[in-house]
Formats: structure tokens, sequence, C-alpha cells
């Protein structure tokens, strides 16, 4: 079972960049079985976070003091664009990140996030910018609170900005549930209709004898 999304109350990170894609957040040959899934976290953003010699690039956000531990990522548009891979929602789930707040996102990638226990939301790029000043002032002191029981992201100045989820996603991740665990949560549903098709319909389910 993925973990539960209610409220969360965490420090955010402002990468407002545009066309972030999943080569970008996990490369492809870290995904090749010769890093474990639990240490993806170290190669998220990769370019982006180290140097050519290894080292932290002190440039990027994650790296700065006032951003580290960040579980809430401030994104720009079509965030998670590109390839299919699954592990692009693993990385950042290892990294700490829990939501994602972007104008648009990879339509795959979206999908992925709700199999793995990351809420992907979409506000307007006028918002998230609000969003971004006021962690940018004080990023430890200015933390976000992103309520999926409400469906809303809470700012430090009291602003609240409303989003939508579908509900049926809105409910999984609720309950830390994916499509399969959400399936067979409904096991008795399933079986009642069976019990009844096959009643109904009882060439259906007629079986050839040898």
């Amino acid at each position: 079972m993925m973990e539960k999304f209610e409220r969360l109350t965490a420090v955010a990170a402002p990468l407002l960049r545009d066309n972030i894609d999943t080569d970008v957040i996990i490369r492809i040959e870290r995904l090749l079985g010769v890093v474990p899934r639990n240490d993806l976290g170290h190669w998220c953003f990769e370019a982006l976070r180290y140097l050519t010699h290894g080292s932290e690039n002190p440039d990027f956000v994650l790296n700065q003091p006032g951003y580290r531990g960040a579980a809430i990522l401030l994104a720009g548009k079509n965030f998670g664009c590109g390839s299919s891979r699954e592990g692009a929602v693993w990385a950042l789930l290892q990294v700490g990140i829990r939501c994602v707040i972007a104008p648009s996102f990879g339509e795959i990638f979206f999908g992925n996030c709700f199999q793995n226990g990351l809420l992907p939301v979409v506000l307007g790029e006028a918002d998230i910018r609000a969003l971004a000043a006021e962690v940018e002032r004080r990023p430890k002191a200015s933390q976000l609170t992103v309520d999926l029981t409400r469906s809303r992201v809470e700012a430090p100045s009291g602003q609240r900005f409303e989003f939508s989820i579908a509900p049926m996603r809105r409910e999984a991740l609720l309950r830390g549930l994916d499509e399969i665990e959400m399936t067979l949560a409904r096991s008795s549903d399933i079986a009642d209709f069976q019990a009844a098709d096959r009643r109904s319909r009882p060439w259906i389910y007629e079986t050839v004898e040898h």
C-alpha cells in the first residue's frame, strides 16, 4: 500500500522552469537495474543538482539551505513531459517530494503520480508565482499547506488556492490505494455482480467439458 496523502505542511522549493522532462528528473541509465529504487533520490535532477566533478551545484534550488528537505515543488508548465518512465515519480518521492504544483503536467507522468502517492496539483501560473514569491522571502518560515481533504493550497499569508482532482483519484490518494487496490477494495461488489450476472446469463459462464 502506498502512503496516504491527506494534508501536508512543508517547505516548498520554487523550480519555475517550463518543460522539465522525465530525463531531467531521472536519467534512463539510473533505471537499468544498477541503482536500487530506494536510492534513486540521490540521482533526482542529477544534471541540475551536481557539477561535472560530482559536487553539489550551489545554484540549484534543492541544494540551497532554505530549501533542503523540501516536500513541495513549485514548477513550471509541462512538468514531467517526455518519456513515460515511472521512475521519475519514484525519484521525486525518494528525494522527499510529495507534491508538485505546476500549471500543467506531462500526461503519462501525471497518471503515474497517482499510482505512487505523489500529488500533482494544477494551479494557474500567476498563482504559482504568487506562492513562489512568498516562500522566497523566508523559505523555512514560509511553509505551504496542501490540503487534499479540502482540495486547496494554503499560503503563509492566508491566501487559499483551490484545485480540483478527479474524484476517484482523490479518493485513492486519501486512502493510499493504487488502481489495483481500489478495484480489490470492491471485491464484494464485484462478486455480487458476477453472481447476479451468472443467474441472468448462465450461458456466458458455461465451461467446455473435455
